[in-house]
């Protein structure tokens, strides 16, 4: 059955950062989290890690992204593959609204926060 992403609703994911999840454990997938998110200048995802590779791609905008120590400009157009286990974030470095694809290589979104005790988890059945 075809997943039209516009019948999805944005949730507010952290202050200035809306998402919406197009594919993951909830609507049937088995191997991976497809999404979405709309990133106010300024905001992003403090540093973190997965435990399985996640592929993130500007849309529209321009993104400081980190992995580890690197720290990289990516603009729309290019991706940033992020491995396993590595500690990683992205903030909106440009003025407009930052839109990034994201693919994670898991059903269920799990992250580790840096400084966190726990495993954040998103989108289970």
């Amino acid at each position: 059955m075809p997943i039209d992403p516009s019948t999805i609703p944005l949730e507010d994911w952290r202050p200035g950062v809306r998402t919406r999840m197009v594919t993951s454990a909830r609507n049937g997938a088995t191997a991976l989290c497809i999404f979405e998110q709309w990133v106010d200048p300024g905001a992003g995802a403090p540093t973190h890690s997965h435990t399985v590779e996640e592929v993130l791609t500007v849309r529209a905008g321009e993104a400081e992204m980190w992995i580890e120590a690197e720290h990289v400009t990516v603009v729309a157009g290019q991706s940033l593959l992020i491995p396993a286990g590595r500690k990683h974030g992205f903030r909106n470095s440009g003025p407009a609204t930052l839109h990034v694809h994201a693919v994670l290589a898991s059903p269920v979104f799990e992250a580790l926060p840096e400084g966190a005790r726990g495993v954040t988890r998103r989108w289970e059945r």
